[in-house]
């Protein structure tokens, strides 16, 4: 009995406190509090780096600390002294040019233990805008004499070099070879030596303006670049340089900024500039190693501001639209009447390539041609990324120029020949600054402006007869024309490009290869506004459409527009469709969209400066086409960089691993789609959730190479299109597997974080979700190699392997190389280990009405890397999901699947728990709306009569991500910064709210911080009453058996 009661009192005492320590540790859970470092909500991934992987020495932690005042630097640092009381920092002095004038911010250093502290100290100061990682800038300069040179960027080998992302901004020289981003493959470009030809400046007959005595006197000339040495003999006056790197040394030893002034104002008869009597001012913003931080920028362009410069020439570029302390400051250059020139990169023939900051609409951006008049094919070509998926882009370059075997000076004396945007930038800049000198000084800063410039030269453009307005803009510059139309300018606004005519093509491809028709999704066209009358104006009323004839009518435009248009320029997109009424029309539509612009009156005037802008439209529309000819094209669930580090689709490109080109019909995959054009098919962009178009409409939806989430209601109403409603679905993946994707991680040293990808070449969980219903999944090899198809030769870069396929399906697999396990772009490949077997990757199947083709690579329809292409593919695809064609290989019965392909469910694909998705996705915490790209009639709705279901997505934390629940248009494009407060500051009208909306504060408590705690609470409050229960019912047995045994006795 004595025993008994001991074993009971112990197990008591064990229960009791059992579920003592399971509470505590609940209660521990929830007071801790995660750590946010600064490195975490800087990173495009918030996760921490593995313990097994060592951490690389950052040599800065610099932090930018913006503030809403302009003060004396000294003012600032007493502000932040007085106002943080925690240590760990300091302030950096910055001994330059622009010390002495009042700054807008301050440059502090954080130890890495008080970076979270600090920052958030800060960030609470009232008068503090934002704090923002001192962001570098990388530039390789890799010309060599009599070599062939590579084009190197931000990565080499799959390997981050130190620096901020960049695209190869370099020259090249004149002698060498050219390389094709597209084939890789080497074309001999055969020197022809300038000498032998006329002067690049009399080509533009800057003689003309030099014999009126215009030569750029008293212009004022910002050359943003390597510096310049004293006394060049070139140079008739190099009024200043300035240093703003870390060497002491005002000379430019590489020979960079040397060539751009001599293009500019160069005096040497072999390499005459524009502008020979312009005012140099060199800003040294580069190091002998190419690199430069946001932070000497910032410094630079205020001394700019400060001494009033009146050009500003800037040879660099790069993808990332999101550094807005960068953006920002070249928002207020120009906002304080400096004319910016900018090289759109040298990423071309690609697609989606522009750099910023030419990319911005205040600047003017420079695309290349040759001397024949061609695009050059280093030149980036457009459309603006910005508003993408979202949206439509703007049209860039705004013009082009000379841009191959271009004459300038050497570091010390002579001539020499180069080529690249870099080159065309600086003879445009050269161009304006013979411009400017035009204008008598009094009145310079009263008429010439970036809007109005930007309107002389693109009005005065000469239309090259091949490219489109994506590849020339406006055309090649004309000094003269310009000349001309500045010397009678008053100000006012405009709208560019002024014309839209779908008769002229190539020009205004892609809107001239397909023709308008009635129900179809609305096709937008998005024009800059150029306001010449102030740095703001203000849309004074609606834009209005007028139609010609009778038939004008039929259309129906819808406008979305910059209310307020700063600095100098503002956007105007049209939303353009045919009225059900149309369904049958066929013919032209011409007439004109107004719209009013006004601007504040300038000294001496009393009232508002008032303009009528006019963009002239003439369409082609046609009768509406039948459903198996129309496609349509999935751009909602794209995701791209920025903000978020998406990695490249094939793993074998190693120096350029991001995609950023935009993943669009009329970006990288342009080629296809005017190979679908060509084929007769109509193809329309849906930038909206899959619920928001009418199934019964289109023969196959298309869906190619995409990254987010999807929500329940598009998954249930995909199903019941293809089943019910006979729409074809086509899908192309890419690979997905997350230990690859854990070794492409790589550490910044700049924004001293760690980048992860937030996902693979496309979102395979994702897609597995959405074809769940129909018995189709991926998996997560990386599968390599050459096949062929009745004939035709393809490559499989990079792609993945299907897993679950039903029987009755047609599936055809090729024995390739797996090659998830060799650590992607990160290290070499590797052979050992790599096997090849029968994969699936094709997969034809019907499935009650509708058809289904999945394949798991897109890199050949891909005009980025593509070594192969598959349009032959696609075409037999389409065919099949669209129209029921068999092609008798595909469908043949020896890939006939009379089996299914089977794994379970713990064998596909599974998320990344350690990535908040969240924050890039326009998915994952929003709500479901359709956006102002589907049809008016259910534009702010959720779509086809759905209702919203809330969901928690398996593998992913739920977060309430508060004013990220918005529908705009781009609010999944905000880079995770750190955690400070809004200010309320607005951004550009044109960027649609890019860079005003609230930020998701990374720190906050949601699930993945409470439900943890919560779990293991619940668990022990549980444990705890199934051992008093136990505990009860087992006194209650001894006490039934112990009175039988009494009452035995």
């Amino acid at each position: 009995m004595i025993t008994r009661q001991t074993s009971s009192s112990f197990f008591t005492f064990t229960c009791l406190s059992l579920a003592f320590l399971v509470i505590s540790i609940c209660l521990s859970l929830l007071r801790f509090r995660p750590t946010s470092l600064a490195s975490q909500t800087l990173t495009l991934n918030p996760s921490l780096p593995n313990s097994t992987l060592p951490r690389p020495q950052a040599p800065r932690n610099y932090y930018i600390v913006r503030f809403l005042q302009y003060r004396l630097a000294e003012e600032h640092r007493g502000y932040l002294e007085s106002g943080v009381p925690s240590d760990g920092w300091e302030w950096i002095e910055r001994k330059n040019a622009a010390a002495k004038y009042p700054t807008d911010f301050g440059l502090v250093s954080i130890q890495e233990f008080a970076i979270e502290r600090v920052v958030g100290e800060i960030g609470k100061l009232g008068l503090v805008k934002d704090v923002n990682v001192d962001l570098s800038y990388r530039r390789d300069l890799l010309w060599e004499e009599k070599r062939a040179r590579a084009r190197v960027g931000a990565f080499v080998d799959g390997k981050k070099r130190p620096g901020k992302i960049f695209t190869a901004m370099s020259f090249n020289e004149g002698e060498g070879d050219h390389h094709s981003a597209i084939s890789n493959a080497s074309v001999r470009w055969e020197r022809q030596l300038l000498m032998q030809r006329s002067q690049v400046t009399s080509l533009f007959g800057a003689d003309v303006l030099w014999s009126k005595g215009y030569t750029g006197a008293k212009v004022k000339m910002a050359i943003f670049d390597t510096g310049i040495r004293a006394n060049h003999p070139h140079f008739r006056n190099i009024k200043e340089r300035t240093n703003w790197t870390n060497e002491d040394t005002l000379n430019d030893n590489l020979g960079h900024g040397t060539f751009v002034a001599g293009v500019i104002a160069g005096g040497d008869a072999e390499c005459l500039g524009f502008a020979p009597d312009t005012e140099i001012y060199a800003f040294r913003v580069f190091t002998d190693a190419q690199v430069s931080y946001t932070s000497w920028f910032l410094d630079a362009f205020n001394y700019a501001i400060a001494t009033n410069m009146d050009v500003l020439n800037l040879s660099i570029g790069g993808p990332d639209y999101l550094d807005l302390p960068f953006v920002e400051k070249v928002w207020e250059i120009t906002a304080n009447n400096i004319i910016m020139v900018s090289a759109i990169g040298n990423d071309g023939p690609l697609y989606g390539t522009l750099n910023n900051p030419a990319d911005q609409s205040d600047v003017i951006g420079v695309g290349g041609i040759d001397y024949s008049d061609h695009i050059a094919s280093f030149s980036s070509r457009g459309m603006s990324t910005w508003e993408i998926p979202h949206g439509y882009g703007r049209v860039k370059p705004d013009v082009v120029a000379y841009g191959r075997e271009i004459m300038g000076s050497k570091i010390s004396t002579g001539c020499k020949s180069l080529s690249g945007t870099s080159v065309a930038s600086p003879v445009v800049a050269g161009v304006v600054c013979l411009l400017v000198s035009v204008i008598p000084e009094s009145s310079r800063k009263d008429i010439l402006n970036p809007a109005s410039m930007k309107q002389a030269l693109v009005e005065g453009a000469a239309k090259l007869s091949g490219p489109n307005m994506y590849e020339q803009g406006a055309g090649r510059v004309d000094l003269l024309e310009s000349f001309e139309i500045l010397k009678n300018y008053q100000p006012r606004a405009s709208i560019f490009p002024g014309v839209l005519d779908y008769t002229d093509c190539p020009y205004s491809w892609p809107f001239c290869r397909q023709s308008l028709y009635a129900g179809a999704m609305p096709v937008i066209f998005n024009a800059t506004i150029l306001n010449g009358m102030g740095v703001i104006g203000y849309v004074e009323s609606q834009p209005i459409w007028h139609p010609s004839n009778n038939e004008g009518n039929l259309l129906s435009i819808h406008f979305t527009y910059s209310e307020v248009i700063w600095p100098w320029t503002g956007y105007l997109a049209l939303h353009m469709q045919i009225k059900e009424e149309g369904s049958q029309f066929s013919g032209e539509i011409e007439g004109n969209v107004t719209l009013q612009v006004y601007s504040p009156p300038t000294q001496g005037e009393k009232g508002n400066r008032i303009s009528t802008c006019v963009l002239h439209l003439k369409l082609k529309v046609i009768p509406t086409p039948a459903r198996s000819k129309r496609v349509l094209w999935d751009q909602f669930h794209s995701i791209k960089y920025p903000p978020g580090y998406i990695p490249r689709d094939s793993l074998d490109v190693r120096n350029d691993i991001l995609d950023w080109h935009g993943d669009h019909l009329h970006t990288n995959f342009h080629i296809m789609f005017n190979m679908l054009r060509e084929a007769g098919y109509y193809v329309e962009t849906l930038g909206s959730p899959l619920t928001c178009f009418d199934a019964r409409q289109y023969g196959t939806l298309m869906l190619v190479d995409l990254e987010d989430e999807y929500f329940e209601e598009e998954i249930e109403k995909l199903r019941d299109d293809v089943i019910s409603s006979g729409l074809g679905l086509a899908v192309f993946a890419e690979w997905y597997n997350v230990d690859t994707m854990v070794k492409m991680r790589f550490f910044d040293d700049n924004t001293r974080s760690w980048w992860t990808p937030v996902t693979g070449g496309a979102n395979i969980p994702a897609l597995n979700d959405l074809l769940a219903p129909f018995g189709i999944a991926f998996g997560d090899k990386i599968l390599n190699g050459d096949f062929s198809i009745d004939g035709e030769q393809s490559r499989y870069a990079s792609g993945t392997d299907i897993v679950r396929f039903p029987a009755g399906g047609f599936v055809h697999s090729f024995p390739f190389l797996d090659s998830s396990e060799s650590g992607a772009t990160q290290n070499v490949l590797l052979t050992s280990g790599m096997t090849k077997a029968d994969s699936p990757i094709l997969g034809l199947l019907d499935k009650g009405k509708g058809r289904i083709a999945v394949y798991g690579d897109s890199n050949c329809l891909d005009s980025s890397h593509m070594v192969t292409n598959c349009y032959w593919l696609l075409r037999k695809i389409l065919e099949y999901t669209s129209g029921s064609i068999r092609d008798p290989v595909l469908f043949s019965d020896s890939v006939k699947q009379y089996t299914p392909l089977y794994v379970e469910d713990n064998q596909l694909p599974s998320r990344r728990t350690d990535v908040n998705f969240s924050t890039y996705s326009a998915v994952m915490g929003k709500e479901l709306s359709c956006k102002r790209d589907s049809k008016y009639e259910i534009w702010g709705t959720k779509g086809y009569n759905l209702q919203v279901r809330g969901r928690k997505l398996p593998g992913y934390p739920f977060i309430d991500s508060g004013s990220l629940n918005s529908t705009g248009d781009t609010s999944n494009l905000r880079r995770p910064k750190l955690p400070v407060k809004n200010n309320g500051d607005s951004g550009n009208g044109y960027l649609g709210g890019l860079f005003n909306r609230d930020e998701l504060d990374m720190p906050v408590l949601g699930a993945s911080h409470w439900l943890v705690p919560a779990v293991v609470a619940v668990t022990g409050i549980m444990l705890f009453l199934g051992f008093w229960r136990i505990r009860q019912k087992r006194r209650r047995r001894r006490k039934g058996s112990g009175s039988g045994r009494f009452a035995n006795l």
